[in-house]
């Protein structure tokens, strides 16, 4: 992360440089007046180095032994006064910032006063110059939240003529689906990145989620398979129908590969469940990361489209601000009549005119499916993102807070026939009918926080190779043990108290 030069000058010549043995700093940042957390702000303890306080206002970070400082911890938030704390009154602490103002009407000096067009203009002018696309190396920690709330499971049983396949089993399926699904992981390593290419070094990752969820489903699989195989005749077809579609499905060539593509559906999900894929968690957190970054506002083709499609969006100069002791205009951003799908307020360096903060949330469904009884939309997609400057000019990610909204669900009946024209008299063997009434509510969350971050030589990048056999760390409940002596984000209330009783585990 980078603080000013004239900044790190009155470091240098008016604060003591002391040693430190190795210690975990740990506290919690609040707002003076309220005594609420402040989240997201930023905790600079070195040059490039640094760390973001939590949604509630929580913070910790670990200073390696041997390591050098001066005695003054700045801590900074936007509409926050910038404050000095030392070691001692933040260890274990709270500690409180005095809200103020943003100086909206700061007096800058300007050699020509330019319009806000003017300034959106040069940002897009001066993106091939601002950001980073030389070889870097981050050290970064993301934790990914995975949420989903089942709001109804309806079968809406109506009629079967296989005993087993009753209403009973169908409300007995629809209460083992759990209402309440969280699954939290967790990475710390470094992103070796050059350009659009990535290579990881995970240095630790841990999973928390519900694994009896997994075996449940497996069980009530082979529970299904029972019940078909003993009632349904070689030779027969399935006459599937929903609402005005109808499909026709041959039973043998079901029962001839079902076995089979059981036994790699159940090997999949085991892999999944104890992370056996030697390449599985890297892979997986370098798509993750991809995806995140892929989004950024200067990419093509993303969602937050108001510098790809500034025609369809109005900007308004809300005043001036300062973040990182560089001067910034504050623009808002909205819809012109509607025809654009986010608002928000992004900071424009005075100097270089470089992004180096943007909030952002959508103003309406970015996707809105309905259609024959199903629907799908997608209802939110907010978030923060900063940026820092790099030694060469360049600006970097800094921090990244994504949350993703979605809805889905299911209203419509569906009827399942059993034929067979082998066996005498009535082709009709079997009926299953139900009304089906599914409803869910997913959210997905990310963040991201680069704690330091450098500059190395392309050869350095072309020459490191992954290691795809690391692996996450399952945890039935949370332990803050396990990131101790290591600089993470803090976890929320939710994660800290994210637990799994034991006896009930597979």
């Amino acid at each position: 992360m980078s603080i000013h030069k004239s900044l790190l000058v009155t470091f240098l010549f008016n604060f003591a440089i002391v040693p430190l043995a190795a210690q975990t700093i740990s506290s919690r940042l609040v707002d003076a007046k309220t005594q609420k957390g402040i989240p997201y702000a930023t905790v600079q303890y070195g040059e490039y180095q640094g760390v973001i306080t939590n949604e509630e206002g929580r913070f910790s970070f670990v200073l390696e032994e041997g390591t050098t400082l001066p005695d003054s911890i700045y801590v900074t938030s936007m509409g926050y006064e910038k404050k000095g704390f030392t070691l001692g009154q933040l260890q274990d602490s709270i500690v409180a910032l005095n809200a103020k103002a943003i100086k909206l009407s700061g007096v800058y000096v300007f050699d020509k006063e330019l319009e806000v067009d003017d300034i959106i203009e040069k940002m897009k002018e001066r993106i091939p110059q601002n950001v980073n696309k030389e070889p870097i190396k981050q050290r970064y920690f993301l934790r990914t939240a995975e949420l989903a709330n089942m709001q109804k499971v309806d079968f809406g049983f109506e009629k079967s003529s296989i005993k087993e396949l009753n209403k009973q089993l169908m409300d007995s399926i629809a209460n083992s689906i759990p209402k309440n699904a969280h699954h939290y992981t967790e990475s710390l390593g470094d992103l070796y990145k050059h350009n659009t290419k990535y290579k990881l070094d995970i240095l630790k990752a841990a999973d928390l989620f519900d694994k009896k969820d997994v075996s449940s489903f497996e069980e009530l699989a082979e529970h299904m398979e029972e019940i078909f195989k003993k009632n349904v005749k070689p030779g027969s077809y399935l006459k599937i129908k929903s609402g005005i579609f109808s499909e026709k499905v041959q039973v043998d060539s079901i029962l001839d590969t079902f076995d089979e593509e059981r036994v790699d559906q159940v090997k999949q999900v085991k892999a999944q469940v104890q992370k056996d894929s030697i390449s599985g968690l890297l892979d997986s957190q370098r798509g993750e990361l991809r995806s995140l970054l892929s989004g950024l506002y200067y990419k093509e083709d993303v969602k937050v489209d108001f510098v790809e499609k500034t025609r369809k969006y109005e900007f308004e100069l809300a005043g001036y601000a300062e973040i990182d002791d560089a001067g910034v205009y504050v623009i808002d951003f909205f819809p012109k009549r509607g025809s654009a799908n986010f608002k928000g307020r992004m900071y424009i360096n005075i100097e270089d005119f470089a992004i180096m903060r943007l909030d952002f949330e959508n103003t309406q469904r970015l996707r809105n499916f309905r259609l024959l009884g199903i629907t799908y939309r997608e209802n939110l997609y907010k978030g923060t993102v900063r940026f820092a400057k790099l030694p060469n000019g360049k600006y970097d990610i800094r921090f990244m807070d994504l949350t993703e909204g979605r809805y889905f669900a299911v209203d419509r009946p569906l009827k399942v026939v059993e034929k067979n024209k082998h066996v005498k008299g009535r082709r009709k063997q079997n009926e299953l009918l139900l009304n089906i009434d599914f409803r869910m509510n997913m959210t997905n969350k990310w963040e991201l926080v680069v704690f330091d971050q450098s500059e190395i030589p392309e050869n350095q990048f072309t020459a490191y190779k992954e290691d795809k056999t690391v692996r996450a760390t399952y945890m039935p409940r949370y332990n803050p043990e396990f990131w101790k002596g290591y600089n993470i984000m803090e976890p929320n209330q939710a994660i800290r108290e994210f637990t799994v009783s034991e006896e009930e585990q597979p």
